[in-house]
């Protein structure tokens, strides 16, 4: 679990009655608004992933359906959040509404298996790159990079990063058994540092003052202050990092490549910036920048 300007997942929160069927038909109407501007001009080269997409008028999308601010279907149906949103911006620069998009719940346990077995067409599922995974998926991005923080009270001023923590005498909380419960241990004594096994516990010991904090990726502690606003707050200084990448069929860097270019597209015309802006962006205070995209392979 690692990370860099703003989020990350794997998310265990809000509400289990959430995430849905494994696989749902997802449409404009229930998916959170309106869509991006389709590409009505869009032509591609015969035989591409784009071209096979652009002629079925339909793309299927994998996509985590329990992680609040980034994929979260709704009792209703919707699916809302910064992955879906970029997802929209790709399916309508393939000349593709956003009422045309099958959405397919992804765990992260599954992301490779879906795509290589053909079950979707790409994976947007805060879905970390790295070389173990790339073995068996081709990775365009990242189109955003989170990290650990912390979350705080919302009046608490004394902790302002990692280095604050022994200095302020504060009890962390974490998981047991994660990533971030071994990586909080550069920063605190074991003595200080308090272990459940979900991070909603946690996040009841910070509001009953059991705790100072809580510690795992700003992905899902943007998604437990996005549910208790007038409480708690996002430190924002994350210290590791993880970049998050769009998942496709292994070798497809036609597809890889196209990505790439609707996502600095994106960032030019604004859209990425309001894609943020509509989800995650309700919750953290910056707005990050498109990350640097790295090669097709």
């Amino acid at each position: 679990m690692r990370l860099s300007k703003v989020l990350r997942a794997g998310a265990v929160m809000a509400a289990a009655s959430l995430a849905l069927a494994a696989c749902g038909g997802g449409s404009d109407n229930n998916s959170g608004g309106s869509g991006p501007s389709v590409n009505q001009e869009a032509k591609f080269e015969s035989g591409t992933t784009m071209a096979k997409l652009n002629q079925a008028g339909a793309v299927t999308v994998g996509t985590k359906f329990d992680q609040p601010l980034f994929g979260l279907k709704g009792l209703d149906g919707s699916m809302q959040g910064f992955d879906v949103e970029i997802a929209k911006i790709i399916a309508a620069e393939l000349g593709i509404s956003a009422d045309k998009i099958n959405w397919v719940e992804t765990p992260s346990a599954t992301r490779e298996e879906v795509i290589e077995q053909g079950k979707v067409d790409f994976v947007i599922a805060t879905y970390t790159i790295n070389d173990e995974r790339a073995k068996r998926v081709t990775f365009a991005g990242p189109y955003y990079q989170a990290g650990q923080d912390l979350m705080v009270k919302k009046d608490n001023n004394a902790i302002t990063g990692p280095e604050s923590l022994k200095s302020a005498n504060a009890k962390v909380c974490s998981v047991t058994g994660s990533t971030p419960s071994e990586e909080i241990l550069k920063y605190v004594d074991k003595e200080q540092l308090v272990l459940f096994d979900v991070y909603s516990k946690c996040a009841d010991a910070l509001r009953n003052g059991q705790v100072d904090a809580v510690t795992t990726d700003n992905v899902i502690l943007l998604g437990l202050v996005s549910e208790n606003k007038d409480q708690f707050k996002l430190v924002g200084k994350p210290f590791t990092e993880e970049p998050y990448g769009i998942g496709v069929k292994k070798g497809d860097t036609k597809f890889c490549e196209f990505i790439h270019d609707t996502l600095r597209k994106a960032a030019e015309d604004g859209s990425y910036e309001k894609a943020w802006k509509d989800t995650a962006g309700t919750v953290a205070e910056t707005t990050p920048e498109l990350p640097e995209l790295g090669t097709c392979a």
